[in-house]
């Protein structure tokens, strides 16, 4: 059962391998374990006293099987490294562990050097020439208890050069002895004296500094235990992570040494990542050259809530859940593993963390800023493609976490670039100008349409979403095309009054377009839309444009009979002369003309100029429009 025991202990004590990684994997750590201290660590919970009486029913066994016994002096190395960890665990005083450390090494020195030297009094053919028979001349018939004083009280008055005389060496073996003991002593006696300077002068300074200022910050500001947990777990962990923390190491070696260090090391875990699916290998190094490994204890928090997104972190080994932190409530949404990416969403969508992360094991992370990893999937077309696809696709399996709202509608789970290309529409719909300007970076069609032929321009100009609008001008889309209702995106920015948009289209389209006026004008007409009419004509559209077909918004609610649409054309200057009025009745039309004689007043918003919209479709800011009031009278024209 001993034997089962430590074998476990050793085994977990080679969970780390020689490149600092630290393995989870029972399989291979028992491997590394049996090729290294697995036998010596079996040799040294032998019984080799009690297989000796076994074998030859004494109990009084040979030399050989003592010397056999020696072997259990390989497992002191344990008490050792109990001691380590116990000193650089703040939760205890520096001072006193290495004191106690220093007094059981003491004790054990004095504890093995007498039963040496009373192996060779009794192993010494004449019992009386030793220096217990010369005492005690039947030193073999008193009790066990009273040997080992003997010898402990020789052993302790040797080591502290005190010499009572009363023990002394007889015979020439025991003289020998004695002289290699004292030149050990005079170094034991260094090592301790050293120590102890060490401890009293510096060893405890930056420590016990250390703890006092934990303690004080801790207690003044009442600290709740949450937070003074981490505290003492990260600087457990900065002591025992000394060995493991390499990045300070390898920042220090040449550049083409760090990179190939990083690309051992990190290369296979960064290829399991689902982001990197398909990425080209000369990517993938580079990236891998940018990230940097951290060890963070448990129960620390990586990244924060509402926070922004910086950085990206993959894991390399442990744990770390996924928080939903709500009206100070917190729930355990998920859990990531060993080959998983974290804060991506809030880096590729620009858009604040939505979760908190929080490490559950120690574990070790590769951080990677956010404007490298942009970088790197702007340098190959086929790359940024590969990452958008990989990200949107891994979305639409995680849509019941809620992760982005980036959900597709329809397509098949390979991928296809037109089903990927639908995620235009969503990012359109979210206001993501930022995810949207890196998906059309990445050549997706700013045109596509939705089953009702709405396209991404459709969506942003009804949503109100501004940065969407320019960002797909920016990237060519056809501001002309209709839905099937036969809707521009001109007329779904005039209908929801989105104005600032309106202006921005409406520049475009116009320059491409003469007809884009008399178009709006007369569609809003034939609808008899009459509020779409009246903020049309509150932008500056000439109300006597005529659309391709020739036709006037006026001659088109005549030949409609929108009464009271004709009305609102002919009050703001329209012209009858020159529309077909034997199709609408006189009598009104006349009422109407002398309405207009008396005139009236409507507020139009100034009109951005064309070198202001030019300035803010290449992103430079303008200022807000002003409003003016313009009068309309009979033969003016808005």
């Amino acid at each position: 059962m001993q034997n089962w025991i430590e074998t476990r202990e050793g085994c977990s004590r080679n969970g780390l391998l020689r490149t600092q990684l630290l393995v989870r994997d029972s399989r291979k750590i028992a491997i590394r374990y049996l090729s290294t201290w697995f036998l010596m660590d079996v040799a040294s919970t032998i019984p080799f006293e009690a297989l000796g009486y076994l074998f030859t029913g004494k109990s009084n066994v040979g030399i050989s099987y003592s010397l056999l016994g020696l072997l259990r002096f390989w497992r002191l190395r344990r008490v050792k490294q109990l001691f380590t960890r116990l000193e650089k665990d703040i939760r205890f005083s520096y001072f006193w562990i290495r004191c106690a450390r220093l007094k059981a090494v003491t004790l054990f020195l004095v504890h093995c050097a007498g039963c040496l030297y009373y192996l060779l009094a009794d192993r010494y053919p004449h019992q009386g020439k030793t220096w217990l028979g010369s005492v005690n001349p039947n030193f073999r018939e008193t009790s066990l208890w009273i040997r080992y004083i003997s010898a402990l009280y020789w052993s302790i008055t040797t080591m502290t050069t005190v010499g009572y005389g009363d023990l002394h060496a007889v015979n020439t073996m025991e003289m020998i002895f004695i002289i290699f003991y004292m030149l050990f002593n005079l170094g034991l006696t260094a090592y301790i004296i050293g120590n102890m300077t060490n401890l009293v002068v510096e060893g405890t300074r930056w420590t016990m500094e250390f703890v006092r200022i934990v303690s004080n910050f801790v207690s003044r500001n009442r600290l709740p235990p949450r937070l003074k947990e981490q505290i003492l777990a990260y600087m457990c962990l900065r002591f025992k992570a000394e060995s493991l923390n390499q990045q300070q190491l390898i920042e220090q070696l040449p550049k083409s040494i760090y990179t190939g260090i990083c690309q051992h090391l990190f290369l296979p875990t960064v290829e399991k990542v689902y982001l990197f699916d398909g990425i080209s290998r000369e990517i993938l190094q580079h990236l891998v050259a940018k990230m940097k490994a951290e060890y963070i204890p448990p129960r620390e928090d990586v990244i924060m809530q509402n926070e922004a997104p910086d950085d990206v972190y993959i894991i390399v080994s442990g744990e770390v859940e996924i928080i939903d932190c709500e009206m100070e409530k917190e729930m355990v949404i998920g859990t990531l593993h060993s080959g998983d990416i974290f804060g991506e969403i809030g880096a590729l969508c620009c858009r604040p963390q939505r979760f908190t992360f929080r490490t559950k094991t120690l574990s070790q992370l590769l951080r990677l800023r956010t404007t490298d990893l942009i970088e790197s999937m702007q340098t190959r077309q086929e790359d940024n493609v590969a990452v958008l696809k990989n990200f949107l696709q891994h979305n639409k399996r995680l849509k019941d976490l809620k992760i982005g709202g980036l959900v597709v509608e329809g397509g098949d789970e390979d991928g296809d670039p037109k089903d990927i290309g639908i995620n235009l529409l969503n990012v359109a719909d979210i206001g993501n100008a930022a995810f949207l300007d890196e998906l059309l970076k990445a050549r997706l069609d700013p045109d596509i349409g939705d089953s009702k032929g709405r396209t991404p321009l459709h969506i942003a100009a009804s949503r109100g979403h501004e940065d969407c609008v320019l960002a797909l001008l920016k990237h060519a889309c056809n501001v002309h095309l209709r839905d099937i209702d036969g809707n521009t995106a001109l007329w779904d920015a005039i209908s929801t009054k989105h104005h600032s948009i309106f202006r921005i289209l409406y520049h475009c389209a116009a320059i491409s377009d003469p007809f884009t006026a008399g178009d709006l004008l007369c569609m809003a007409a034939k609808r008899n839309n009459q509020a779409a009419m009246q903020e049309l004509l509150k932008h500056g559209l000439n109300v006597d444009a005529k659309d391709r077909h020739g036709l006037t918004a006026l001659q088109i609610a005549m030949k409609e009979k929108h009464e009271d649409m004709v009305n609102l054309l002919v009050l703001n200057g329209a012209d009858v002369i020159n529309a077909n009025t034997y199709e609408f009745s006189s009598e009104s039309l006349n009422e109407m003309l002398l309405k207009r004689e008396v005139g009236h007043r409507i507020t139009v918003p100034d009109t951005t100029s064309s070198e202001a919209l030019l300035e803010k479709l290449k992103g430079e800011p303008t200022g807000k429009p002003d409003k003016q009031n313009i009068r309309t009278c009979k033969g003016e024209h808005l």
